[in-house]
């Protein structure tokens, strides 16, 4: 029965020495670092670290949230890691999943943290419906006013300006002004 240890940094900048050294105090036999952000849907390592591990070993990283994208995903790397016979240890919280209170104080902070999530989701459309009601739209502020547009035509019209010069006065990029050029021709 192997400890395996998981340790993540979101960038190249930060230094993954703490959670290693915590790692290793812990008696992890083997470690693997993963330098990405939690967000991205491939960690490498963490695949390599998954297929590592064998019925009866345990997985160990310093916080859960160094192993899981969202409540979702870490609940789902949970039990896969319980159906194949795999522990997850959570050092600075205490968690360990061989064990029955381990397993249910994880599945209680999951069933918390979702339900934060989803009171978030919740109020924030409360919110946009709210503002909607009060005639407000939510969204980017346009760089391309009329007024713009009419100057970026005359501008291209004239045939002194490539598209790249015209996009960099305005400070758009040059999709935007085709996309208006275009529906300039569309409506001519």
């Amino acid at each position: 029965m192997a400890t395996i240890g998981y340790a993540r940094v979101s960038t190249r900048d930060q230094n993954p020495d703490g959670q290693t050294d915590a790692l290793e105090a812990a008696g992890c036999d083997k470690i693997f670092v993963e330098h990405a952000s939690g967000t991205l849907a491939k960690r490498p390592a963490l695949t390599e670290a998954l297929g590592y591990l064998r019925e009866g070993d345990s997985l160990v990283v310093t916080k859960l949230d160094r192993l899981g994208r969202s409540v979702r995903n870490l609940k789902q790397v949970a039990d896969e890691l319980q159906q194949r016979g795999v522990g997850l240890k959570a050092l600075s919280q205490g968690i360990d999943t061989t064990t029955p209170g381990g397993r249910l104080f994880f599945h209680m902070l999951a069933a918390i943290a979702e339900f934060e999530h989803d009171l978030i989701v919740e109020r924030t459309h409360d919110g946009l419906a709210a503002a909607r009601a009060r005639g407000r739209k939510g969204g980017p502020k346009f760089k391309m006013t009329p007024t713009k547009i009419r100057q970026a035509r005359a501008m291209y019209d004239e045939g002194g300006h490539t598209v790249q010069e015209i996009a960099d006065t305005f400070g758009v990029s040059r999709p935007t002004i085709y996309r208006h050029l275009a529906a300039h021709v569309e409506r001519a």
